[in-house]
């Protein structure tokens, strides 16, 4: 398969080598600040891992070109309503992911499984709390957002998230770190008096992610309209 990576920084170089222990053939490798698609155009899929203000005209390039792309850039997500639209209009191929690990995703499940539970037990408070790498420019992650709005879907107690502390008790709180070069740790807790009860995933390298957006890239090249990792994973 012919892959285009937009975006060719320390997550579009793990793809590479993933992709190519594969059996794939990068095709294009378009670097951070270009504003040219143009050597994209040999592609089956393109895989878009750029930055907040770049992501929205990326995706919507590829779309115009005429092929899938599946996009793990976080930040943007103000327009990721439009760039759907715009997707389904075009009849192209779009997918999008906070996180591209496939153990990840299983906790989104697992975090919205024990969220329901938790409704039944009004006496444990929710919080949240993520640590990445000090050069990840999004705070609180995409990863930790979605784990937000899995919590917000089952548990009636909280109608909001907040980054930082927060008296309302409404508010789910995510509390973001940035230390070295931590790749990700998420953790959803429930404390009460008595005890707390915590969930917590660990990603020990970039790997994982870049191997999930490889994984995805060879389902997606003949798929169409907008898809998720729930249709990738059957969840």
């Amino acid at each position: 398969m012919n892959i285009a990576l937009i975006g060719y920084g320390k997550m579009g170089k793990a793809i590479e080598k993933i992709a190519l222990k594969r059996g794939h053939e990068i095709v294009a490798r378009v670097e951070l600040g270009s504003d040219s698609l143009d050597e994209i155009k040999e592609a089956q899929v393109a895989i878009e891992f750029t930055q907040p203000e770049s992501a929205f005209n990326n995706i919507k390039k590829c779309i115009d070109l005429g092929f899938p792309v599946l996009s793990g850039t976080t930040g943007w997500l103000d327009k990721k309503e439009q760039i759907e639209e715009y997707c389904r209009n075009r009849k192209g191929t779009f997918f999008y992911a906070s996180n591209y690990s496939i153990g990840v995703n299983l906790f989104f499940k697992i975090n919205e499984i024990v969220a329901e539970i938790m409704n039944n037990n009004p006496q444990y408070n929710s919080s949240m709390e993520e640590i990445h790498h000090i050069h990840k420019l999004d705070s609180p992650s995409g990863t930790a957002i979605t784990l937000a709005e899995g919590v917000l879907k089952h548990l009636k107690s909280k109608s909001q998230w907040q980054e930082g502390e927060s008296n309302n008790p409404n508010v789910l709180p995510i509390y973001s770190k940035r230390e070295g070069e931590v790749p990700g740790t998420h953790s959803v807790s429930y404390e009460s008096e008595m005890d707390n009860i915590t969930l917590t995933h660990t990603a020990h390298t970039r790997d994982s992610f870049a191997l999930g957006a490889v994984m995805v890239a060879e389902w997606l090249h003949d798929k169409k309209g907008v898809l998720s990792m729930s249709n990738y994973m059957g969840l």
